[in-house]
């Protein structure tokens, strides 16, 4: 066989392919923080468009035939970034985070009016990057999240809701219906039972609604290969891990990764969204918000080649 005409290859453009919509969140402010430092992170990606050059066998669409290989070496996709901000309330994950999952997605009202939000994708996100602040030291990426074990109160002093799951429970309405509801329902609505008998510690975490979902979900994220991608990209400060601070962080991200499972089993024509946490250091100890910045954009252009939908 002959060799390639490298020539040839480049008279032809790639293929363009739809574009993937990639979902960031930051935190609001709480404790010392007027300004999240995850925010400060998100905030300048958002709108932003990238492109990421990826192999077509694994990228073209299935009624697209290949190219022979003379004439294309790689596909092109635009990703399109939306950046958002969810207070640090238990409240405002559990009113926000399911109606980002819906189809077509529910997005709260921006936190800067100067910040204009386009419409979301009728069909959903294809990928969520949750971002939260933790102490000083590393980048954090996160594995796991947690249904149970949230005894910390949030930036409006609340605790998360006491769980105690019912065994009489009726079935969920659909989806649609249920994702208003959620938005319109008050926290105290919520909780599954307000009061616990005697000196018994409470159970606080995700109850209505979250029953089927196990107590810890992982992402199907490779998290082991990103990390290293990461590295070679000379971001040596960064690991994997387990624990995801059973705080509002985690609460986010088991309520993320259900919300995403959930969608996947309502409307199974469209393929689950990946969704990852990654957590970063208060600026400037070790790393600077441009830093931190530039690790979540070469995140999501790694992660949007290894899409295959």
């Amino acid at each position: 066989m002959s060799d390639i005409d490298l020539n040839n290859v480049n008279d032809h453009p790639p293929p363009a392919l739809r574009p993937y919509h990639v979902l960031v969140t930051g935190f609001g402010p709480f404790s010392r923080y007027s300004v999240n430092p995850s925010w400060l992170a998100v905030e300048p990606l958002h709108n932003a468009v990238l492109t990421v050059d990826i192999q077509p066998d694994s990228a073209l669409p299935v009624d697209q035939p290949l190219a022979s290989s003379e004439t294309s070496l790689s596909a092109r996709r635009e990703v399109r970034i939306t950046a958002i901000q969810v207070p640090v309330t238990y409240e405002a994950v559990l009113s926000i985070v399911p109606g980002l999952h819906a189809r077509p997605p529910v997005l709260p009202p921006s936190s800067d009016p100067a910040l204009s939000t386009p419409f979301p994708p009728p069909e959903g996100y294809d990928l969520f990057f949750h971002v939260g602040v933790i102490g000083r030291g590393s980048l954090r990426m996160e594995r796991i999240g947690h249904k149970f074990g949230y005894n910390m109160k949030d930036a409006a002093n609340s605790l998360a809701p006491i769980v105690r799951i019912s065994r009489d429970e009726g079935n969920q309405p659909p989806d649609g219906q249920r994702m208003k509801g959620l938005r319109l329902r008050d926290a105290t609505d919520y909780n599954v039972e307000s009061l616990v008998e005697g000196n018994e510690t409470p159970k606080r975490g995700f109850g209505r609604g979250y029953e089927s979902f196990a107590e810890e979900i992982y992402t199907d994220v490779d998290v082991e290969k990103l990390v290293h991608h990461l590295k070679t990209c000379g971001f040596d400060q960064i690991y994997t891990s387990m624990d995801a601070g059973h705080y509002l962080c985690d609460f986010l991200y088991y309520c993320s990764l259900a919300e995403s499972k959930r969608s996947t089993k309502n409307d199974k024509s469209t393929p689950a969204s990946q969704v990852i946490f990654l957590h970063c250091p208060p600026v400037g100890l070790p790393l600077s918000t441009e830093e931190v910045t530039e690790a979540i954009r070469q995140s999501i252009m790694w992660l949007c080649r290894t899409l295959t939908h």
